[in-house]
Parts: C-alpha cells; structure tokens; sequence
C-alpha cells in the first residue's frame, strides 16, 4: 500500500482546509437531536452544498465533485481537524445514497440525489420495530400489493428512529411475502413522511434530545416507484446499507483521528492527572485511533480495486464503537470530578455507549465475523 498523497490529493486538502477554516461556525452549535439545533445544522450543510462541500466524492449531476474515495478521506480528516458540526443529514448521505447508487432507477437517482445533496429532503431509517431491534429479519410491518391503484399500502411501526421527528423521508424495510422464510419475502420502501396513513410520534431521550420518533404506518399508499431494487429482495438491499452503516461511511476515520488529538490536548491541560497509567491510556487509544486509519486506507484500496467489504464491514463496526468507548473513558478519567459535569466528553461518551448497540449489536458483529470471515461452525 502506497501511503503518501499525490500532489493533486495534497491540493484538494489544502482547499477544503482554507475553505473550512474560514466557514466553520466559530461557535458551536446546538444538539442537531434538538428542534433549533437541527435547523442550524440544516442551515450549515446547506451552505456546504452550495460550496460544493457536502458530498465531494458524488458525481457533479448530483452536487458532487467527482472526487475519489480518497478524497473523501481526505476532506473528512480535514473536516473533523476543523471542529465541523455533526452532519444531521448523514442517514441519507452515508447510508441511503451508496444504495441507491446501486440499487436505483436512474429516475430514483435523478430525483432523489440532487434534493437529498441540498439538504432539502431528510431522511431516517426505518429498520428497527418493538418486536424486532438486531433481529431484523423479524420486522412485522408488512406491504401490501394494491394492484388497481399500482403500488403498495404499508401497515405497522418503526421505532427508534434517529431524528425522524425532523424528517421528511423514510427508508425501510417491509414484508412483501408474509409465506415466505425470514431473510425473504422482504422489500425496502422509499417513503415520504407526509405520506396519508403515516404519524411520526417524536419523543425525548433521558438527555433531553427529542429527535427520536416512532412512525406507525396506516393502509399508507406509495406508488412502486417507492420500491428500491426487486420486490421480494429487500434483503440483499438492505445488506448494501448496513455495509455502509457498519462500515467506514458512517465513522470515517477523521472523526477518531481529532478525538485521539484532543484526547493528548486534554492530557497536556492536565498533568497533575496524567499519572503512568492514564499516559499508557491516552497513548494506546491513539495508536488505536491510527491503526483504525490504516485499516480503512486497506479497505478503501480493495474498493477502489473492486472487491466489496461485505462481512468485513463488521470489523470496521466492532472497532470504531469500541473505539469511541475507551477515548471518551479516558478522558474523563483525566477530567476527574468535573467529567461528572456537563461537558463536550461527557456528552460524548453518553452517546457513545450506544455505539455497540445501534447499527448492529456488537453481539451480532461478532457473529458474523465468526461465521463468514472465521469460518467457524454457528454451535
């Protein structure tokens, strides 16, 4: 693996580090979980559209750059190094926009890119169900094919929606073929939430953040222009996402790379804290940061080679959730009392225990990493 930049690379970051360094909000802003901070977070990203910035490595037909993979890398190294806001628009973003590249009607990609590139339709994943979180072969809501109208009416319930309170389009699984085996018989659906039939019901977390939604689905009508890939072979697109979700889209290594630096920031500001341990601490998380980084530049060379990660991508998820634990532990072990206080690490590392859990327990990651990279037997 060739790891130096070329000099066109090495311009594309000096670019998007001037840009950024003199556009990036001075002030942080408010929780894009809350109502006024997902509008000011709607207002940023839509100024990084208009600069070019929001989906770099895009074609330019849908706001794009046309720049590779490794540019994308890039800018989102230089991106975090510059303190940017969270993205509120990622699920449609880094998770939907992958699919659809692969799965889409060129009409799908045509209408929905563009909009979902301006931050102009927002979208939220409707996987998970009451009786169905990492089980999602288990989902209940179920699709109805309405052949006199042309298209399909949706019953039941999605919940745990993030910030599907502030949405306008929903992603999600629903079963077409109520017969057939768990992995089958399943469609993935592209639904407006102003949709008849459908009620987002928003609600708190314990934090306060209240972006989370249940949405129930009445007799909803969508056309099949709504259906993403083959009826029936909901599954395999549904895969195609979670790759994304799992993998180095969702939490690129910039993110780890800033909080390892602002991790050793935060040892230097406190000495008196730094005793042998913690040293070895802080140290080794940075070097897990690092080796995180190689990991990704070893999967983006057999991407850009054409050899998809498929299982790997769980590699990528048990590491980076994991990851983000123990810097977040220790840099409040550094703060020492005041990291009991309300504060950037300690938020952080609230939102962090969920890392094992959303996108995929790590209990079923490992799973699959036993069964499909390892080999070993399921008993």
């Amino acid at each position: 693996m060739d790891l130096t930049w070329s000099g066109s690379e090495e311009a594309f970051r000096a670019e998007a580090r001037e840009w950024l360094a003199t556009h990036v909000p001075t002030e942080p802003l408010p929780s894009g979980d809350t109502r006024a901070g997902f509008d000011r977070h709607l207002e940023w990203e839509r100024e990084l559209f208009a600069a070019g910035w929001s989906v770099v490595s895009w074609p330019k037909e849908y706001g794009g750059r046309d720049a590779s993979l490794w540019e994308w890398l890039i800018f989102e190294e230089e991106y975090y190094r510059a303190g940017a806001p969270q993205r509120v628009t990622q699920n449609g973003i880094f998770l939907l926009a992958p699919t659809l590249f692969e799965f889409g009607t060129k009409e799908q990609r045509d209408t929905l890119l563009p909009r979902m590139a301006a931050a102009q339709d927002l979208w939220c994943q409707g996987w998970s169900e009451p009786g169905a979180g990492s089980d999602l072969a288990g989902i209940r809501s179920r699709a109805e094919r309405d052949d006199e109208a042309g298209g399909w009416r949706l019953t039941g319930q999605k919940t745990w929606t993030t910030r599907g309170a502030f949405c306008t389009h929903l992603f999600g699984l629903f079963r077409t073929d109520a017969a057939a085996q768990r992995h089958r018989g399943l469609t993935y659906f592209l639904v407006p939430l102003d949709t008849p039939g459908v009620t987002v019901r928003g609600f708190e977390r314990l934090d306060g953040d209240e972006g989370f939604a249940e949405v129930f689905f009445d007799d909803a009508f969508v056309p099949d222009s709504a259906v993403l890939g083959e009826v029936d072979q909901g599954w395999q697109v549904a895969m195609a996402t979670t790759g994304s979700e799992r993998g180095l889209t969702l939490r690129s290594p910039g993110r780890f790379l800033r909080a390892a630096d602002r991790l050793v920031e935060l040892a230097a500001a406190h000495p008196e804290a730094a005793a042998d341990p913690l040293v070895d601490w802080v140290t080794e998380v940075w070097m897990q940061s690092q080796a995180y980084q190689l990991f990704t530049l070893a999967q983006v060379t057999d991407m850009v080679e054409g050899r998809s990660p498929g299982a790997r991508s769980s590699l990528n998820k048990l590491y980076w959730s994991e990851l983000d634990i123990r810097l977040h532990e220790a840099a409040l072990e550094l703060l020492g009392p005041q990291g009991q206080t309300d504060n950037p690490w300690s938020r952080g590392f609230l939102f962090s225990l969920a890392g094992p859990i959303y996108a995929g327990t790590n209990e079923i990651q490992r799973n699959i990493v036993a069964e499909r990279l390892l080999g070993l037997p399921r008993k």
